[in-house]
């Protein structure tokens, strides 16, 4: 018997054998499901940039508003600068003063407040041609004592709530026992904003600078040691800088200006803006606010040149410098001092 050994197996039957095999492995192959590829979702990763803080700022200041009085409108005053209403009640706590010309050479300010109302400031006094002018942009409540009738009625026509003490039916003015009349008129502030909660804060009346030292007198203006201003032959009023305070200090006729703690009146800006008078109603001089002049812009211990302009009784006040440029101020009170053409002058000592 003859015996075949595997080796000597036909090469047919090895590749049949062969292919035999492989196919239940390729149907196996076939039928399977297919594996899913695992897949990561990938973890959230941390910004290293933190969101920044929104801030508010105080419309009339620049500077973070304080939440308790983020809603407040702007309270303008006609505040006396005769000597006996010195020193003035809430004028270090103003955003905004403008200082003007009225008869006799003396001078008087409109004074605003929104950041921070007193609850009383004065003395008030009564109101002038040029007053509506200078407050209807800030809107919002003025206080008066009164005035000639034209002069009222205008003020009366401007979009704001005009109180006055010669009309008052509220008990919002009085007379205050420490000064001789008429020098002597104060008004309730805070309790004349809370009679009228619907009014609307102000709009903000200039461009500030991120920080102070960016201000565009701080950063492109000559230093200027003292800025002198003289309306008349009775009011010189200056401002000295004070590295100390980093603010600009009052004077008024050659002495310290003091407030109703006893403290010198402070300013972060002082802007010089030459303006026209007009003298249609005799004596009382009005300061033409409607148009455009020359200024100076003070800021950081640097004054730089510039020229303002106003188009309208509600137009904002603005400020471009020689090349153009529109100024900011750095954030903190302004003062203005509205000085004559004419009969003024405007000094600048390094």
């Amino acid at each position: 018997m003859r015996v075949t050994s595997p080796r000597h197996r036909s090469p047919r039957r090895r590749a049949g054998w062969g292919v035999a095999a492989l196919i239940p492995v390729l149907l196996f192959s076939a039928c399977a499901a297919p594996t899913p590829t695992p897949t990561r979702t990938p973890k959230p990763v941390a910004s290293s940039t933190p969101t920044p803080e929104v801030v508010a700022l105080a419309p009339l200041r620049g500077t973070p508003q304080d939440p308790a009085h983020a809603g407040a409108p702007a309270f303008s005053a006609k505040i006396d600068d005769h000597e006996g209403a010195r020193p003035q009640i809430g004028l270090e706590r103003t955003d905004i003063v403008f200082e003007e010309l009225v008869e006799g050479g003396l001078t008087r300010y409109v004074a605003i407040w929104q950041s921070d109302i007193p609850d009383l400031l004065g003395p008030v006094r009564s109101i002038r041609p040029m007053d509506p002018d200078i407050i209807t942009p800030f809107g919002g409540i003025v206080a008066y004592s009164g005035g000639q009738e034209k002069f009222v009625a205008m003020m009366e026509a401007a979009p704001v709530v005009n109180i006055a003490f010669d009309t008052d039916q509220s008990g919002l003015f009085y007379r205050i026992d420490s000064k001789d009349a008429p020098h002597n008129v104060v008004v309730k502030a805070t309790e004349a904003v809370a009679q009228h909660p619907n009014l609307a804060p102000p709009v903000q009346q200039f461009p500030y600078a991120p920080t102070p030292a960016e201000a565009t007198a701080a950063v492109s203006g000559t230093p200027t040691a003292t800025i002198n201003s003289r309306f008349s032959d009775s009011r010189w009023p200056s401002w000295g800088w004070n590295v100390a305070t980093g603010s600009y200090l009052r004077s008024q006729e050659g002495e310290p200006d003091l407030d109703g703690n006893g403290a010198r009146l402070q300013a972060t800006n002082v802007l010089v803006l030459r303006v026209g008078i007009d003298w249609t109603y005799g004596e009382v001089p009005k300061t033409v606010m409607i148009g455009s002049g020359e200024a100076w812009v003070s800021t950081g211990g640097k004054t730089l040149h510039a020229t303002w302009s106003k188009d309208a009784a509600g137009s904002l006040i603005r400020l471009v410098a020689d090349n153009g440029a529109l100024i900011t101020l750095a954030g903190g009170n302004t003062w203005i001092e509205l000085v004559p053409t004419g009969t003024g002058s405007v000094e600048l000592v390094p």
